[in-house]
């Protein structure tokens, strides 16, 4: 699958209806957006079951705002609605590679089970 334009409107349900969306907030004026995106057009290409998609901050700001983008490229991977990965900066192929295979391998039960047990220890 190609990578996917993401906007407000989109976002949310993107999260939601998908198993696995790795997003890549950019803008055109960036050098480092410019120079990752090859590489995150590489990976999506090699991972069609996943959703790649792209948050362009200057034209989306209020979304970047709300993601707590500070800093561009900023990649970030939910799986199950989930965010598991947030961090500025360009990825080389092979770290970008190996981040989509760990959550792709990830026991999302595992993950679940922790969160509950954190929820339930702020409530107590």
């Amino acid at each position: 699958m190609a990578t996917v334009n993401l906007t407000t409107d989109t976002f949310d349900s993107t999260i939601m209806g998908n198993d696995i969306v790795v997003v890549d907030f950019w803008a055109e004026w960036c050098g480092p957006c410019k120079m990752f995106a090859p590489t995150f057009e590489a990976v999506s290409e090699k991972n069609p079951e996943i959703v790649f998609g792209k948050v362009d901050t200057e034209a989306e700001q209020s979304l970047a705002a709300a993601a707590g983008i500070r800093s561009i490229p900023t990649l970030m991977i939910f799986r199950d609605s989930i965010l598991l990965f947030s961090q500025p900066g360009a990825l080389p192929p092979a770290a970008l590679e190996d981040l989509v295979e760990q959550v792709k391998a990830l026991d999302m039960t595992e993950v679940h089970a922790e969160i509950a047990k954190q929820q339930s220890d702020i409530g107590s």
